[in-house]
């Protein structure tokens, strides 16, 4: 997908207004059957700076970090009916690598909160990427439904800074055809999670 993305004309858009561009989009994707919404995440590790959960995890508070996560059920299920009243699914694919990273530990059980309320979510192998990737990791991209195709931005420490516009519709269309492919050979994430997360103890954060 790099490569695709290299070839085209984007727009960079700042914090703010990829935000609020990404906000227009979501909630005008539609109800046909391209208005889903795919997510393709590759990186290991981000900051999220004023997510409660994600804060108390940061600071090394992990049992304070789920409940956190746990008190968020009436947010995603209100958030998650919203969205099927306008007519469309999150899909996404999480990429892991070996060992999980303390980041994903705490993400995981996040994305586990949100299946259950109705977004659908895959684990790929970093190592199954090895095709796609040639020496460079994959962007992180989202894709709302056939109208815009966003490559996200992130800076050196791992924070949203913004993302690159695209609306090119042959673009989207390849793009997602790729994501959906990795999609529809990954494990799910419940099974994921079973096996590989529930069982972990307490991740050591670095600086903590």
């Amino acid at each position: 997908m790099r490569n695709l993305l290299a070839e085209a004309a984007g727009d960079r858009l700042e914090l703010a207004a990829y935000l609020e561009d990404f906000d227009k989009h979501f909630w005008n994707a539609g109800s046909s059957d391209e208005a889903s919404f795919w997510k393709f995440e590759r990186r290991q590790s981000f900051k999220e700076p004023g997510v409660e959960s994600w804060e108390a995890f940061f600071r090394g508070e992990w049992d304070t970090a789920l409940a956190l996560i746990a008190e968020q059920r009436s947010h995603y299920e209100r958030y998650f009916q919203k969205i099927a009243d306008h007519g469309f699914r999150l899909h996404r694919v999480r990429v892991v690598d070996e060992p999980v990273t303390p980041y994903l530990q705490w993400e995981l059980h996040l994305l586990r909160l949100k299946e259950q309320y109705g977004e659908d979510t895959r684990i790929a192998k970093a190592s199954d990427l090895s095709s796609l990737e040639a020496g460079t990791q994959l962007p992180e991209i989202a894709i709302i439904g056939s109208s815009a195709l966003y490559e996200i931005v992130y800076d050196d420490d791992g924070k949203l800074a913004g993302g690159i516009r695209y609306t090119d519709d042959g673009l989207i269309s390849e793009c997602r055809r790729i994501i959906r492919a990795i999609h529809g050979s990954g494990e799910q994430l419940e099974t994921f999670f079973k096996r590989r997360v529930a069982s972990l103890p307490p991740p050591a954060v670095e600086g903590v």
